[in-house]
């Protein structure tokens, strides 16, 4: 377990799903390498909720406090600011070769000067998360992380019985416009002109107090990221003190293209219950997984089930503890 580039599992990516894993995984003595590029998706959320003991922290500082705890185990290593480019499954022969121990090759950029590291791993997993596309709005950033936000769970509670905007281009703005509902009962749905809600949608969400706008928005107004007006192509201004954006998510598989492990029509890696994807050796926690409530205290439990699963596969056993 001395050489650097040979180990237990490769973790790629170091949000809270993955620091969650690698952690679980040094505590059992697995030596594990973590590679991040640093662009958490999150990025722009100045305060996360909704995880014990960490209510209401920089979802940055929970991120360095991760670090910090899991820099103390000399089984593990992080590596910022690099990205993982290609994993591979090394071709097994019938002599005893690297790829009967260490059967993935992964290709690690970034980080140094002195090139790409290549780095030899028993298993992988997967913790990379989502890409997101907002709305093509010209002053949506402005606000975002701020005033409008993506999770209604993570942010509900301190949008409670304001005016709220609703902006998305999706089909599924009707379950997310009634979870909305639930923090605040002055609730606009602003559909852009592009998402398909139909009329007996609008007449569902009607009846609970909740008004639909059909028309394409010009942009949003406001000042020092708070939001107060969603401006329509009219030139009608909608008050609102806040609100929530569906965006468009992308799942991060890049590097797991040679592999092409099996994924669902919106690109999440299939894992079954205990995030295994459909190749051996190879796992998925976090939200480039099966869709869930994107928080990040969920991530995490993930990681660490996937932690304990990679531990028991790892020794060929099955226990519940």
């Amino acid at each position: 377990m001395t050489d650097p580039n040979r180990v237990d599992t490769l973790v790629v990516g170091a949000g809270p799903a993955g620091l969650s894993a690698a952690l679980n995984l040094a505590r059992a003595r697995m030596r594990v390498l973590v590679v991040d590029s640093n662009r958490p998706r999150n990025a722009a959320t100045m305060i996360s909720h909704g995880f014990l003991t960490r209510d209401g922290i920089p979802p940055h500082e929970l991120r360095r406090i991760a670090r910090e705890e899991l820099g103390a185990y000399p089984e593990a290593e992080i590596v910022q600011r690099s990205s993982v480019v290609g994993i591979r499954r090394i071709d097994q022969t019938g002599a005893a070769t690297d790829a009967d121990s260490h059967p993935f090759l992964a290709t690690v950029r970034g980080g140094t000067q002195a090139g790409d590291r290549l780095v030899l791993a028993r298993t992988v997993l997967v913790a990379t998360g989502l890409r997101e596309t907002l709305p093509a709005l010209p002053s949506i950033r402005a606000f975002y992380g701020m005033s409008l936000f993506s999770c209604v769970a993570c942010d509900g509670y301190e949008q409670s019985d304001r005016p709220l905007a609703l902006i998305g281009e999706t089909p599924d703005l009707l379950a997310r416009a009634l979870l909305v509902s639930r923090w605040s009962s002055d609730l606009t749905v602003f559909t852009n002109g592009l998402a398909e809600l139909e009329a007996g949608d609008e007449e569902h969400l009607a009846h609970r107090g909740i008004r639909v706008e059909r028309r394409a928005i010009d942009d949003l107004e406001g000042e020092r990221g708070s939001v107060t007006a969603v401006r329509l192509v009219d030139g009608e201004r909608v008050p609102i003190d806040g609100g929530f954006v569906r965006p468009l998510w992308h799942p991060v598989v890049d590097a797991l293209a040679e592999l092409n492990p099996a994924c669902d029509d919106d690109g999440h890696l299939v894992t079954d219950r205990d995030g295994r994807t459909s190749l051996p050796g190879v796992y998925a926690a976090g939200d480039v997984a099966a869709p869930g409530p994107q928080q990040l205290i969920v991530a995490a439990g993930a990681g660490a089930r996937v932690a304990s699963v990679i531990t028991q596969d790892l020794l060929g056993v099955s226990t519940s503890h």
